[in-house]
């Protein structure tokens, strides 16, 4: 059987000449960012924002519109970023194949949070953009973080809270430039 691992899970990364070795300090504190991230990270695949949201607003009222799935959202948030996308940019946005990049645009294209136009330079391409519905969603959506992010380090000092996002900001830039990925965090 053969395995289709990332090379950084299987340990050939870490024997490339490449690739730096860390001073013992650095490693450990190194060791204790890469912790933070992996929890960070698994919070965010559980959907906890999501959860926490439905669980503060309660079900929607008989007759409302529900929530979009979070990859519509996702894609959302992509749009937003470049201005316009292609289904095929989209798809290397999000990490995702083309296949499931075009499903989600249809879902948001059926529920009007997105539209396509032609793309001026290249007739033959079709950009999705967001509406005023779209627009609107993300504006909550990106209320309802900040009051998350607020209300989690509401009894940090004005200056903690000023480094995190000065240092997180920035480690977000370094590890772009590093890993070749590119979004912005939201």
């Amino acid at each position: 059987m053969t395995c289709n691992c990332s090379p950084l899970w299987t340990g050939t990364a870490m024997d490339r000449k490449d690739v730096p070795a860390a001073q013992p300090a650095a490693d450990a504190q190194a060791a204790e960012i890469a912790r933070a991230l992996v929890a960070l990270r698994r919070s965010q695949s559980r959907r906890a924002l999501a959860r926490l949201a439905a669980h503060r607003t309660g079900p929607p009222a008989v007759g409302a519109s529900t929530a979009p799935p979070d990859g519509v959202v996702e894609l959302l948030d992509a749009v937003e970023d470049a201005s316009a996308l292609t289904v095929t940019e989209a798809a290397a946005a999000l990490g995702v194949d083309q296949p499931r990049a075009s499903r989600l645009a249809a879902q948001a294209l059926a529920a009007g949070l997105l539209h396509r136009e032609a793309d001026r330079t290249d007739g033959r391409r079709s950009l999705l953009r967001l509406t005023a519905d779209g627009r609107a969603l993300l504006d909550r959506v990106h209320a309802f973080r900040r009051g998350v992010v607020a209300e989690t380090t509401a009894d940090w000092s004005p200056e903690d809270r000023a480094d995190l996002a000065r240092l997180l900001g920035r480690f977000v830039a370094d590890f772009t430039a590093v890993t070749g990925t590119g979004r912005r965090p939201v």
